[in-house]
């Protein structure tokens, strides 16, 4: 069987009114620029790169009734708005693919042209924001956050016009579902119950299966999506990264990283940071992220009371917090070595992140030097800090705690061990903006070798990689004037 005819297209057997089928507008001489040949691998694709109809196919240059290519309709609450006209307005479905697993993988196209939901768009992406989401969520997938992920990206000869006259390029996705919060919105404010519960039934079917047997399976439906939420956002928090649009349409139901505009890894440690310059009133700042994550499911929660109980909703709700500092806890106790992780480590961890914002120290270098004090000392520690007081301080109290710090067998890890496994858990590198930005403006001139650098090097984000010393260096001064908006 051919690597086409393994896609599948379950989406297109829903009814029309989740979807409406489109014929993609593919770009002027497309040019590959990078494949995930370890992904693709997974998928049973080529690893060197697809050809022939597969190719074709892949860039929406093949269109057939056995490989039917839809956009999805959905709606979404926008900066706390709701916006019922949203949908696929630049990406495409082009099917479903199984991995050597058995496991679903959608194949998305984006960029590929207009569909009905591009509103006032033009159905396009640009190579900036297409090298941003191809290497933003790669860099997510190294560090082990849930994330959807990329396939493969190709630019064109295709002018598009933003503030200015940019190249067209597409990006081709691959994720477990692309059905959001927002999905259930539309069927609920249009009142398509039957629609809306047909969703229910199909999400239980291909992703919970166990779910049907639950005396509510609605209910567990929605306490997966909760807990999956949870997971996501703790890895967010754990890692110093922040989303910039967490819109309910940019919410996955697997809690899986979605959607990659203006989002940053923080270099100095500022809970109110905001990477989104369009976002005038910090509504998705670093430290909101949960705040906001517990405010998109009561969305999706209220969009469920055709199928559920007030009050299960509610009381599903009040597990998001408990679930929350559970998934934050046990990120932390990796981060910092203590494997019988106690209550007041929470006020240490509160304590130390209050030092970081003080001087917004860099994030991640500390927590890797911290991860090295078994080969290096502290020096390379409080050298980070102008108040090497209040950071030596919380240095003896921390130590002396390591002293204590008992794993399952009862054995008290001695230093080098619990370094090591620091070091598993605390990357060395995360694509921070101005390394983006260097990237992009070397694509930008037709040179793409220091993405494929950047992207090789994201895949081993906790390894030392010597020879790749430079990309851990703290950023330059200019780094702090890149803005980024939801175009990019």
């Amino acid at each position: 069987m051919s690597a086409l005819d393994r896609f599948q297209h379950r989406f297109a057997d829903l009814p029309n009114g989740f979807y409406t089928r489109v014929t993609p507008q593919p770009l002027e001489e497309c040019q590959w620029l990078i494949w995930n040949g370890e992904l693709a691998s997974q998928l049973g694709l080529p690893s060197t790169g697809p050809t022939g109809e597969l190719q074709q196919f892949l860039l929406g240059e093949l269109n057939t009734a056995e490989h039917p290519i839809v956009a999805m309709k959905y709606a979404g609450h926008q900066f706390g708005s709701y916006n019922p006209d949203l949908g696929d307005g630049r990406g495409m479905l082009l099917g479903e693919l199984p991995d050597q697993h058995g496991t679903c993988f959608d194949i998305h196209l984006k960029g590929a042209g207009l569909t009905p939901y591009s509103r006032m768009g033009d159905g396009r992406a640009v190579l900036r924001s297409t090298i941003r989401e191809y290497l933003g969520s790669e860099a997510l997938a190294g560090l082990g956050v849930p994330t959807t992920r990329a396939l493969g990206m190709f630019s064109s000869h295709t002018p598009v016009y933003r503030e200015q006259q940019e190249t067209g390029a597409m990006l081709l996705r691959a994720t477990e579902s692309h059905i959001r919060f927002g999905h259930f919105e539309h069927f609920f404010y249009t009142q398509q119950n039957d629609h809306l519960r047909l969703l229910a039934d199909t999400v239980i079917q291909w992703y919970w299966p166990e779910c049907v047997h639950r005396e509510k399976p609605h209910l567990a439906m929605f306490e997966r999506i909760i807990d999956a939420t949870a997971l996501m956002i703790a890895h967010w928090q754990t890692k110093g990264f922040t989303h910039g649009v967490m819109n309910t349409d940019n919410m996955s139901i697997l809690g899986q990283t979605f959607d990659f505009g203006p989002y940053a890894f923080m270099d100095g440690f500022y809970p109110e940071f905001v990477p989104n310059h369009s976002d005038y009133q910090g509504r998705y700042s670093f430290y909101r992220q949960p705040s906001i994550a517990l405010w998109n499911l009561s969305a999706l929660g209220y969009a469920l009371t055709p199928l559920l109980d007030k009050l299960d909703i509610e009381q599903s709700l009040e597990q998001f917090s408990t679930l929350y500092h559970g998934y934050f806890d046990q990120q932390m106790s990796l981060k910092l070595g203590l494997v019988d992780w106690q209550q007041d480590d929470r006020d240490r961890v509160r304590s130390l992140l209050d030092i970081l914002t003080k001087e917004r120290t860099d994030y991640t270098r500390f927590m890797r030097e911290l991860s090295r004090i078994d080969q290096h000392g502290l020096t390379p520690v409080t050298d980070l800090f102008v108040d090497k007081d209040a950071i030596s301080q919380w240095l003896t109290e921390y130590l002396a705690r390591c002293e204590h710090n008992v794993d399952e067998h009862g054995k008290n890890l001695d230093a080098a061990a619990r370094c090591q496994s620091m070091r598993a858990h605390n990357p060395k590198y995360v694509l921070r903006n101005y390394l983006a930005q260097q990237a992009i403006s070397l694509a930008e001139a037709g040179d793409f070798s220091e993405v494929h650098r950047l992207a090789e090097l994201l895949k081993r984000p906790y390894d030392e990689q010597p020879e790749n010393q430079h990309y851990a260096n703290l950023p330059p001064q200019w780094a702090a004037d890149i803005e980024i908006s939801c175009s990019s």
